[in-house]
């Protein structure tokens, strides 16, 4: 297991590579409403899979209120052929965040939370936090200090609430949170194996975030953005403004008005046979970690993740980006508020980050995924760890998305290759 282990700590750079796609594909021309077809989407697309990089992989593109455009190539594993569709079931991990920060800001434009309400209000265990001077030092009251101001709904859908995360975090706040149970996610049946992944979640939403609260944060809130398990508490305080179950709140208000009839925490057993495999990439080997027959995501989860847990298609995560797209209406039905779109996708970073604090590249942060400024303005979306993309362009009315299955996300270019042929392909349809 000496491979796995040693590939299993994701650098910074490596969990938020696959985001760069999402930057990549910004400016797209007024024109791009009439691309039909993806002549160079679709000659990457064959390679990664001709070079058996990937099992399979699907794109989709859509404008406006219409169906998407689904391209297809390979199949959902390298040994159980189903070929890969808009069906298919991935493992689409953080691209759970958008999801859940659309949640927090159904609760936020119905005025049942603020967007700069404390997060104490809601959560009291979180009213006295500490934290770390020297960032991954050790947990020792000489490197622990009060928090200079409260965590905020805004600074948990943004990364900047100064919480760690157990794939991020290095040393004795990464021990102590596989040790109280702060870990928001699954990977593979093979996790007891890997120390650095190694731990049981803890039982339930509720006593998730009572130990996330023990715990000290890595940064003072609103200080730096650092990705996080921000979204994950956010899941348990939609559970606590709205009254319901985290996950019940989203199928009553997103999954079952959008018709996402296949986007789940738990996938059903009798959907295994369109679950795709997941691959780890190591020295030019491509492993199974998680086959789609025997799946870790055909278990009831510990809770449900907000930040990373669900599972999903192609086709649903179109929908959902689709709405986004009509401002918060999809097929006549309105979801959301078009104020409660229009502030979750626009930059929410606080005006409390220090010199050099903020999201990387010049880019900002809405409710739980990444958004563009300036001439960038209207983009907003995240990536998966696994080899999902998936974003909207507001002021297009375009969404793309891509799906395969592989870790670590940055061990192919993919991240750069697929906005390019995209951009390649738009621009040769430009008219002369």
């Amino acid at each position: 297991m000496e491979w796995l282990e040693a590939n299993a700590r994701l650098t910074r750079r490596q969990w938020l590579g696959g985001a760069a796609a999402l930057g990549a594909a910004a400016a797209l021309p007024a024109w791009a409403q009439a691309a039909e077809t993806w002549p160079s989407v679709r000659r990457l697309m064959a390679r990664y899979v001709d070079e058996r990089k990937v099992s399979g992989m699907v794109a989709a593109f859509g404008f406006g209120g219409a169906a998407p455009e689904v391209i297809a190539v390979g199949a959902d594993s390298f040994t159980a052929p189903r070929p890969s569709d808009a069906r298919s079931i991935y493992r689409i991990y953080s691209m759970t965040k958008p999801i859940t920060g659309m949640a927090a800001m159904m609760l936020i434009d119905e005025g049942k939370l603020g967007l700069d309400q404390p997060l104490h209000e809601i959560l009291p265990q979180f009213a006295a936090m500490q934290v770390q001077k020297v960032y991954d030092g050790p947990i020792t009251a000489d490197n622990l200090e009060p928090a200079a101001r409260p965590i905020t709904i805004r600074q948990l859908l943004t990364h900047t609430a100064g919480l760690g995360y157990g794939v991020i975090q290095t040393g004795p706040i990464a021990a102590a949170f596989r040790a109280a149970g702060a870990m928001p996610g699954q990977f593979t049946r093979l996790q007891a194996l890997i120390p650095s992944l190694a731990g049981v979640p803890a039982p339930s939403l509720e006593l998730f975030a009572d130990r996330v609260a023990e715990l000290p944060l890595v940064y003072q809130p609103g200080t730096r953005w650092s990705y996080s398990m921000g979204l994950d508490v956010i899941g348990r305080v939609i559970e606590v403004v709205s009254g319901q179950p985290f996950d019940a709140f989203l199928q009553e208000r997103l999954f079952d008005p959008l018709g996402m009839s296949d986007t789940h925490f738990q996938v059903p057993r009798d959907k295994a046979d369109r679950l795709t495999t997941s691959y780890f990439v190591a020295d030019g080997r491509v492993l199974p970690i998680d086959l789609g027959a025997s799946s870790i995501y055909l278990d009831k989860p510990a809770f449900p993740f907000g930040g990373a847990g669900l599972a999903s298609t192609p086709r649903d995560y179109d929908r959902f980006l689709a709405m986004l797209a009509g401002y918060g209406a999809l097929d006549g039905t309105r979801v959301m508020s078009e104020a409660a779109v229009r502030l979750g996708t626009s930059d929410l970073l606080p005006d409390t980050l220090l010199p050099g604090g903020g999201y990387d590249g010049g880019w900002g942060f809405g409710a739980g995924g990444r958004v563009g400024k300036g001439a960038d303005a209207g983009i907003y979306g995240w990536a998966g760890a696994a080899g999902t993309f998936g974003f909207v362009h507001l002021p297009l009315g375009l969404r793309a998305g891509l799906y395969t299955q592989y870790l670590p996300v940055t061990a192919y270019p993919l991240s750069e290759e697929f906005p390019a042929a995209a951009r390649a392909d738009l621009a040769a349809m430009a008219p002369a």
